[in-house]
């Protein structure tokens, strides 16, 4: 079986990037396959904003990357530099920047490329959406 990065670039609720992102890593861990992270970038990192709340008829996004991350014990990583452009802080980012609060979803970390770039050394694969 192989070893998988999978990176996630579109945004929460525009292309299908992510649900597409989300169903592949599902399928790729039922059939046996090793995900060493799912790794969000440029606009990916929309997927970890605690702040989304999408209608109650629509699948939130948020939740099942959580889920799946509990279920599997997958490291979900944010590229720190995306996700502070974009306006998705984790604790840390927030006292550091003196804002308010923060917003990461639980489940979800903040990494850089020198960590993608780790993990890629590590895997057969980089499967990107």
């Amino acid at each position: 079986m192989s070893k998988l990065i999978i990176m996630v670039n579109g945004s929460i609720y525009g292309p299908a990037a992510g649900f597409h992102a989300l169903k592949y890593t599902r399928a790729a861990l039922q059939a046996g396959h090793e995900v060493h992270c799912v790794f969000f970038y440029q606009d990916g990192v929309s997927q970890s904003n605690a702040l989304c709340a999408p209608a109650s008829d629509e699948l939130d996004l948020t939740a099942a990357w959580q889920q799946l991350a509990k279920e599997w014990q997958l490291n979900l990583v944010n590229c720190v530099s995306a996700a502070l452009r974009r306006g998705v802080l984790s604790a840390q980012d927030a006292k550091d920047n003196a804002k308010a609060s923060a917003n990461l979803a639980a489940g979800f970390t903040m990494g850089g490329l020198g960590e993608l770039v780790t993990g890629l050394e590590k895997s057969d694969r980089l499967v990107s959406f």
